[in-house]
């Protein structure tokens, strides 16, 4: 059924409807075409526009076709244009001449821009929840791994020693913002489309903040024009998305190396791990490895979109239509990331002995046996050099800071005493840290605070 038909005197060639039709994939907007249907007949009626007879006809008829298609009575068949075809085909052949009234005052334009911006609200709603549900499971790692001591890094190179709660922290306060730009981002799509015709409005007496309220939204777009050819909020939906993509894949970046022989930070659970065909004794990390895969697909939609929007006039143009399914695979793709990057750190063990270790060998503590020689009157700049002979005497040696003598360090500096080896000690160098942000059990005491409240409060 075409809804366009009456000017044409030819049919549609095949090819023509099967490159141009989109029910295949927006197909998956049917709740948000029919609420959007129920509640622009609502406000038809209200308005006078059609009778209070033709609305309960309508809804009726709609609410049935919901019901049938999500217990899969009713399928989606190919000789169908779009969603909008679809449910008002059925509708008609269901209910009869009122089911042609529906679509009195609106076009596919605004009803199309109403779906997405539903869809979409929808979505990001649901995957702040999944984002929220991660940022629980760090939590309780944070919680638990407060003097857990671990090497900190730059540059891949051991730099100063922190803890794992400290280190989680930072993935916390990254899954925290990505959690606010989505809650963002619903602030600027929640003005309703609907009512804004195909481009210039419509001549008939609509209601449109009554119809915004009925679907939730603040309230009506503000231009017709704008409102069909708008597709921000979801180019910004996909790059909130990447954003948070972007963020797994670091962590998924480096749990697999936590996870390599070489490290050996963490023991994936066996249910989120997979073996070789040939080789009997490995044990993969597989999903950090698609998750940080996937991340680049959720890039491609965010570019695809921008590179589609770029030139187009206003209004309307059908290459909007290019807007859906990698969007939808986008969302899909973040959603099952989520769940199962959430699932796999929740179930992964610690070693902790292994971080210790990787800690005290890699000469996270020099800056502190700088400072204790500040401390002691040292200028900064010569304890700097003083402690860089020690850090080169020990990679000669093969030792730590903490294996030298007193001797060796006195043959350096006869400034060091014996309580160097309390001031360079894990504990110690974690411990002293007590600003707020820094890896101090005290200052992320008060954080881990912080952190549950931002929870419970969203």
């Amino acid at each position: 059924m075409k809804l366009w038909g009456g000017r044409f005197t030819k049919e549609e060639n095949q090819e023509v409807h099967e490159f141009n039709e989109s029910l295949s994939f927006d197909r998956r907007l049917y709740r948000e075409d029919i609420e959007g249907s129920i509640a622009h007949v609502t406000m038809l009626a209200r308005q006078g526009i059609v009778s209070e007879a033709d609305r309960d006809a309508i809804i009726a008829g709609l609410e049935g076709i919901l019901a049938d298609i999500e217990e899969g009575k009713l399928e989606f068949t190919k000789e169908y244009e779009d969603i909008h075809s679809f449910v008002e085909a059925h509708l008609t052949e269901r209910i009869g001449e009122a089911g042609k009234r529906l679509h009195t005052g609106r076009s596919r334009n605004d009803q199309v821009a109403l779906d997405m911006k539903l869809y979409c609200r929808r979505q990001a709603e649901e995957t702040a929840a999944l984002v929220k549900d991660l940022q629980k499971a760090l939590l309780k790692i944070m919680e638990e791994n407060l003097e857990t001591y671990m090497p900190g890094f730059t540059h891949l190179q051991k730099a100063q020693p922190v803890t794992l709660a400290h280190h989680v922290g930072a993935y916390f306060e990254m899954f925290e913002r990505d959690r606010g730009r989505l809650a963002d981002l619903n602030r600027r799509l929640n003005q309703c489309p609907l009512g804004a015709g195909a481009l210039a409005g419509t001549t008939y007496p609509l209601d449109r903040e009554y119809t915004a309220q009925l679907l939730g939204f603040a309230g009506p777009t503000y231009n017709s024009m704008d409102s069909v050819a708008d597709r921000d909020y979801l180019i910004e939906f996909l790059s909130a998305l990447s954003i948070i993509a972007m963020h797994l894949s670091r962590f998924s970046e480096e749990i697999i190396i936590w996870n390599s022989n070489e490290y050996r930070f963490v023991e994936l659970d066996d249910a989120y791990s997979t073996g070789s065909s040939i080789m009997p004794q490995k044990k993969n990390p597989d999903i950090a490895e698609l998750v940080r895969g996937k991340t680049g697909r959720v890039y491609g939609a965010l570019v695809a979109l921008l590179t589609t929007m770029k030139g187009l006039p206003l209004a309307y143009n059908k290459d909007m239509q290019e807007d859906k399914e990698m969007a939808f695979d986008a969302i899909d793709t973040v959603k099952d990331c989520l769940t199962l990057f959430t699932g796999m750190v929740s179930t992964m063990a610690f070693c902790r002995d292994a971080m210790a270790a990787s800690a005290r060998n890699g000469f996270t503590n020099a800056t502190d046996a700088a400072d204790y020689l500040v401390n002691k009157g040292v200028p900064f700049r010569d304890a700097h050099g003083i402690v860089g002979q020690l850090v080169l005497y020990c990679i000669g040696k093969g030792i730590a800071l903490d294996d030298m003598t007193l001797e060796e360090y006195k043959a350096v500096s006869p400034v060091f005493e014996e309580d160097i080896y309390d001031a360079i000690a894990l504990r110690t160098c974690v411990e002293k840290r007590t600003t707020i942000g820094a890896p101090g059990p005290e200052a992320m005491r008060k954080v881990l605070q912080a952190c549950r409240a931002r929870l419970e409060e969203n």
